[in-house]
C-alpha cells in the first residue's frame, strides 16, 4: 500500500456535490465560476466537482478536466474533491494517476457500476485505487446507483489502507452508519440530504450535499451548531428545510436544482440528455417550498 504524499485533509462540514451548468449543449464555465464563488462565500467547507449531481456521466474526459480547472480556479483556496466513476478497472488507475497530478484535497469512487462485485472484489477495486492515487479516496457508498453493496466488514477492512479516509454514505443502512461513527476510522460525511441532521448529530464528519445550493448559509449553520452541542437550535433551523429537500428531489437530480438556481439568475435550467430538465409542475412546486423557507 502506498502512503499519501500529499497532506491528509480533514473531510468535515459542508461540502457542495457541484452541478454542472450547460448552455446550448456546452459546459458554460462563467455560470459555473459564479456558482462556485457564491457557495464560497454563503459557507461551503469544500467543493465536489463531477460527481452524480454533475451528470458527470454524461461529460466526456476532456469536459470533466475543464470543468474540474474552472472550480479549481475560483475555489478561493477552499478544498476540492473530484469524483471518479466506472467499471475498466485499468482505465480507472489511468486517470486516477492523471487526476493525482492535480490540487485536489481527494478522489471520490464509487463502487464499479454495472457489475456489481462480491465484496472481495470490492475490496480488490477500492485498494487498487488507493494503491494508484497520491491523493485520499473519500469511497462513494450508492448502491441505488451502482448496484453494489459494500458490507460494513468490507469497510472496516478498507478503512485500514493509508489512502482511505472517509466515506460519503448513501447506503441507506442506520447501522452501518452509526458502526463506522462509532469505529472512527473513517471519517463519516452524509450523502443523502434528509440524513445529514441525524449523522452530523450523532457524530459524523459533515455532509456532502446537492440541496445546499439552496439556502447555503443555513445548511453551514446547522452543521456548526451540531458540533457546538446546540441541537435545539439546529432543529430550529433544519425542520424548515426538510419539504423543501424532498422537494429538491422530487425529480431525478439535479433537474430541480437547476430550476431553482434559474430563477436566482445563476445559469440555464439546462441539462444533458438522457436527463430531462424540470417539469413545469415540479419547478412550480419547489419554488413555492423556497418561499416558505
Amino acid at each position: 500500500m502506498s502512503a499519501p504524499t500529499h497532506s491528509t485533509p480533514v473531510f468535515s462540514g459542508l461540502w457542495i456535490a457541484l452541478v454542472t451548468p450547460f448552455k446550448d449543449g456546452q459546459v458554460d464555465h462563467p455560470a459555473l465560476r459564479r456558482l462556485v464563488k457564491k457557495l464560497g462565500a454563503d459557507g461551503a467547507t469544500g467543493f465536489v466537482a463531477c460527481g452524480s449531481t454533475g451528470e458527470a456521466a454524461a461529460l466526456d474526459e476532456a469536459e470533466q478536466l475543464a470543468v474540474l480547472e474552472t472550480v479549481l480556479a475560483v475555489s478561493g483556496g477552499l478544498p476540492v474533491v473530484m469524483g471518479v466513476s466506472g467499471y475498466h478497472l485499468p482505465q480507472m488507475l489511468e486517470w486516477v494517476r492523471l487526476l493525482s497530478q492535480k490540487p485536489l484535497a481527494g478522489l471520490l469512487v464509487p463502487a464499479p457500476i454495472y457489475i456489481r462485485p462480491s465484496q472481495a472484489g470490492l475490496l480488490h477495486w477500492f485498494e487498487a485505487i488507493a494503491n494508484a492515487s497520491t491523493l485520499p479516496v473519500l469511497i462513494y457508498d450508492i448502491p441505488y446507483r451502482t448496484g453494489a453493496r459494500i458490507d460494513c466488514e468490507t469497510l472496516q477492512k478498507l478503512a485500514h489502507h493509508p489512502n482511505i479516509q472517509a466515506i460519503k454514505d448513501c447506503g441507506g443502512d442506520a447501522h452501518k452508519t452509526l458502526t463506522l461513527i462509532a469505529d472512527n476510522q473513517l471519517q463519516v460525511l452524509a450523502g443523502d440530504d434528509p440524513q445529514i441532521f441525524s449523522t452530523v448529530a450523532l457524530g459524523g464528519a459533515g455532509a456532502i450535499s446537492a440541496a445546499a445550493h439552496v439556502h447555503t448559509a443555513r445548511f453551514a449553520r446547522v452543521l456548526q451548531l451540531l458540533k457546538a452541542g446546540e441541537l435545539r437550535a439546529a432543529q430550529q433551523l433544519w425542520l424548515p428545510l426538510v419539504p423543501l429537500i424532498e422537494g429538491l428531489f422530487a425529480e431525478p437530480n439535479p433537474a430541480l436544482i437547476k430550476a431553482v438556481l434559474t430563477r436566482q439568475g445563476l445559469m440555464s435550467g439546462e441539462v444533458r440528455a438522457p436527463m430531462m430538465a424540470a417539469t413545469p409542475e415540479g419547478a412550480a412546486n419547489v419554488l413555492k417550498l423556497l418561499e416558505k423557507t
